[in-house]
């Protein structure tokens, strides 16, 4: 069999031809499946390995220790043969897998053959594809939790057994420190208990990555941006806990710690960092200074370890075993997320390659894992990924006739409801805004005073339930979308429903049997920009087309501030997944057909997204969707070429269309208009007259069907299939 192993002498690592492991009583037989490099632990190994042997003593002052000892015991000579002789041989390196158990020693009786198990331990779950591994140091793996994530183990038992040691409680608040691959896992584990997280690292993708994982804010240490969000959060009083997360040499993240902590907090060391406390900062404060040891208790204790001895649970409630078995419950569970902290999977064979990207710096990552020979995707999930478009023929109701003026109802009167959809309504001739509905009584109570409603309520039900309202507008948080607009639907009415239509697929299938079962398909949902007087007129001038086109979309979409609902990816899906239908449609209704595949793709540690939508004559369409970006920057620029035209919009300002003549917009400054009033009164007019929606549903539900696609391709690595469920 294989593994990596490493020449702490000379630095070399290889992936050397070893015997396979004898399965031994008191553990299993493991053949890996994943197995994860932790950037922080390995990769310092790695670089300390390269150094001069100067190098490797500074680094190293313990092992230093150790010599002089030996030196004092046994005498220089017998001493430098038996150094120069352990840095001349080869080390192995990895401590956290998920395989499949090969074989059963004797005294094992919760796993048999072929189950999936995640496994821990730097002598036992090993780079390599065989490991014996002791019951302690293994765990079964929850139905349904994929290999890949599973192998995440060991590491998100170091993190919970270090915030177990920080005791947070509902609704406290805690720093972290450094927002590498355990300070991430540490970051969900404290919000999934209830407390607030803020979070420190020179690294603005990290902090962005922890900020959309629910950290309430995030910054670099070195500026001003996490004191004063302590001081917000807290109200000044510093934070109730710190999690030392970082490594290195420097000693400012024990300093910030003292500063940002409040009288009587807790700091928890848990990474390798430079621990030489301020003494006054600590003395005064009288901080409570505690380290994570690793896993969790069991740790570095052989009879737990080795022999298989447990603690018993009324002395010592959560044992390394304890704590792998909960991690994984809690990925099971969804409670924690570490797809977001995959950045790269490589196949085992280019092990070695991989460690070099890493340490060169060619590769950038918070976790990466190897992917073993005889392991394939097809296990875990399709090979051909496929999001279902729900089919959309239904034997359609007559449509009411509404009578004048067109009676409107809102649910939700949020910042999106009230700057672009009210004013262009209020001022309509032939609609009347009846009712307002809202969670809480003055939000309602502002929108009447504010558009002219005639009433405003918190009942639903009261609104669905009133046959003098024509029209519903959901405007409400994404979570909800999909099951207003399903009642409203099945109450008769006719529904506009802002982005996205659902956040899952069957929430879509949910509002297609809601369709179905009362016959009611007058649905819009919110995708303005193919309303765009600009975007319209430059369609016009370009004309059709006879051959396959290319569309390329740039979406400069900016950071979100901290604090913002749309990062409550948890509860309201991604961004992307929130507004991305907007700019499918465009490309949809510009290439006049719907998209037959899509393929996803994200750098590590950010939003930014590639997209490629594929179409069945042959037309791609790629959205570059980035928050990186300046905010000097257009927002959206199109560009859309095919039989030897080319089509630029330059966000909503201006528009050219290049041909055998050129066509160019008015140069003079105008407003962005992005479609909103146009898209308004061609439902208006829908509902007045009874004639068809706008957009008809069959390509409302295909870009929706798209979208959802798109969090499914990152997921898989893969192109996905939108395949027409019947």
């Amino acid at each position: 069999m294989k593994q990596v192993v490493q020449n702490y002498k000379s630095g070399e690592l290889a992936l050397l031809d070893v015997p396979v492991p004898g399965c031994k009583p008191g553990g299993v037989l493991v053949r890996s499946a994943y197995s994860l490099i932790s950037t922080g632990t390995e990769l310092m190994k790695v670089s300390e390995a390269g150094m001069s042997m100067v190098g490797k003593a500074r680094s190293r002052p313990d092992q230093v220790a150790k010599v002089v000892q030996s030196v004092a015991t046994n005498g220089l000579p017998a001493t430098y043969r038996k150094v120069m002789g352990k840095l001349d041989s080869y080390t192995p390196l990895g401590y956290s897998l998920c395989g499949v158990v090969e074989q059963v020693g004797a005294g094992i009786d919760d796993v048999k053959a072929g189950d999936l198990v995640a496994c821990a331990g730097n002598e036992h779950a090993l780079h390599a594809e065989l490991n014996w591994v002791p019951k302690n140091l293994c765990s079964p793996v929850p139905d349904g939790l994929a290999p890949r994530h599973a192998a995440f183990g060991t590491v998100g038992s170091i993190a919970l057994q270090g915030v177990r040691q920080g005791e947070p409680q509902l609704g406290e608040v805690a720093l972290v420190i450094g927002l590498g691959l355990i300070g991430q896992l540490v970051v969900q584990l404290l919000v999934a208990s209830g407390a607030r997280v803020v979070g420190a690292d020179p690294d603005p993708a990290r902090c962005g990555l922890a900020e959309r994982l629910g950290a309430a804010a995030c910054g670099d240490p070195a500026s001003a941006a996490v004191e004063s969000a302590v001081a917000e959060l807290t109200g000044g009083h510093g934070v109730d806990q710190v999690y030392l997360a970082a490594g290195g040499g420097s000693n400012q993240p024990v300093e910030l710690a003292a500063r940002l902590c409040r009288d009587r907090g807790r700091v928890v060391d848990i990474g390798k960092c430079r621990l030489d406390l301020p003494w006054n900062a600590y003395y005064e404060k009288e901080l409570d200074v505690r380290f994570s040891r690793s896993y969790g208790p069991g740790r570095y204790d052989p009879s737990y370890e080795l022999e298989g001895r447990d603690y018993p649970i009324g002395y010592v409630r959560w044992t390394e075993r304890r704590n792998l078995t909960c991690f994984l419950d809690l990925l099971a569970r969804g409670s924690v997320d570490v797809e977001p902290l995959i950045s790269h999977i490589a196949d085992f064979d280019d092990a070695v390659e991989t460690y070099r990207s890493l340490k060169d710096g060619d590769l950038k990552a918070v976790a990466v894992l190897f992917r073993y020979p005889g392991h394939t995707a097809e296990a875990e999930e399709p090979a051909a990924p496929s999001v279902a478009v729900p089919a959309v023929d239904v034997q359609t109701a007559p449509a009411r006739l509404a009578k004048s003026p067109v009676r409107l109802a809102f649910v939700g009167a949020g910042n999106y409801a009230t700057s672009m959809l009210l004013p262009h309504l209020a001022q309509r001739d032939g609609v009347e805004l009846s009712t307002v509905v809202t969670t809480t009584a003055l939000s309602a109570a502002n929108a009447q005073r504010k558009f002219g409603f005639a009433r405003a309520t918190t009942d639903l039900d009261a609104v669905l339930g009133d046959e003098s309202v024509d029209a519903v507008f959901v405007v409400t948080r994404h979570s909800s979308h999909a099951e207003l607009t399903r009642k409203a639907l099945l109450a008769g009415k006719t529904v506009f429903v802002e982005k996205p239509l659902a956040l899952t697929e069957d929430e879509l299938a949910g509002v297609l049997a809601a369709v179905e079962e009362s016959g009611n398909d007058r649905l819009q949902v919110g995708f303005n920009r193919r309303f765009a007087p600009l975007l319209q007129e430059a369609r016009q001038r370009f004309g059709a087309r006879s051959g396959p086109a290319n569309l390329r979309y740039l979406v400069n979409a900016g950071r979100l501030d901290h604090g913002s609902w749309y990062l409550r990816q948890g509860t309201e899906g991604s961004r992307f997944a929130g507004e991305g239908g907007h700019f499918i449609d465009t490309a949809s209704w510009l290439l006049d057909a719907d998209p037959v595949s899509v393929y996803a793709t994200a750098p590590s540690g950010n939003e930014d997204l590639q997209i490629v939508l594929r179409y069945p004559d042959g037309s791609t369409a790629t959205i570059s969707y980035v928050t990186s970006g300046p905010s000097g920057f257009p927002k959206e620029t199109l560009d859309l070429i095919a039989d030897g035209r080319a089509l630029r919009l330059d966000d909503f300002v201006r528009a050219s269309v290049y041909g055998r003549k050129r066509w160019v917009s008015s140069r003079l400054p105008r407003a962005r208009d992005k479609g909103q009033n146009a898209e308004l009164a061609a439902f208006v007019k829908a509902v007045r007259t009874g004639g068809p929606m706008p957009v008809p549903l069959r390509s409302l539900v295909a870009t929706t069907a798209a979208t959802l696609a798109v969090q499914a391709g990152l997921a898989s690595g893969a192109p996905v299939t939108l395949a027409e469920a019947r």
